[in-house]
């Protein structure tokens, strides 16, 4: 059998390609750009700090109360920061929504979250927690560690409830030192 038979557009193939050299590539620099190996372990141990980082049983030694709303001044701290706080004297930069998670997420989500905010520089920031509603007993499970979780952390100086429009009993604004 003729070749030309089965590959009819052979001859077009080789005039396309007659001309082509193959692409000079410098073996060191192909041999770096091997990805870097993921530092699992370093991952799980960021995660477990972060975890192990708020916890549900510590108890405040002062914390202002109103009765249900939510009210907290670092010491050492001006009341007037409070007063700001409450009406709303600095722009929310960032939030997060607690709605759907279990305490355990949550408080991973919390960590993680005001770490990144530090990082980025951000000093006022919302957390929604809910108002407990669809909770088992309708109260409201992390507004009550929320409070816990957020005195823990050197980096917050206040919180307040949220005013009503930005989520009322179902939010703290939270007041981040600045780096």
């Amino acid at each position: 059998m003729n070749k030309e038979a089965h590959f009819p557009d052979i001859d077009l193939f080789i005039e396309e390609v007659k001309n082509v050299r193959p692409l000079q590539h410098d073996r060191a620099v192909h041999m770096s750009k091997k990805p870097k190996p993921i530092p699992k372990q370093f991952i799980r141990d960021e995660k477990q700090a972060l975890a192990d980082s708020l916890s549900d049983h510590y108890i405040p030694a002062h914390e202002l109360e109103t009765g249900e709303e939510l009210l907290y001044l670092r010491e050492g701290h001006s009341p007037d920061i409070l007063s700001k706080l409450r009406r709303g004297h600095w722009v929310i930069q960032a939030a997060i929504d607690l709605h759907g998670l279990v305490s355990d997420e949550a408080r991973i989500y919390v960590a993680s979250f005001l770490n990144d905010c530090k990082k980025r520089g951000l000093r006022c920031v919302r957390i929604v927690h809910g108002k407990g509603l669809g909770s088992r007993n309708r109260e409201p499970v992390l507004k009550h560690k929320l409070r816990s979780w957020l005195i823990q952390r050197d980096e917050v100086i206040a919180y307040a409830q949220a005013k009503r429009e930005d989520g009322g009993s179902g939010a703290v604004v939270v007041l981040i030192k600045s780096a």
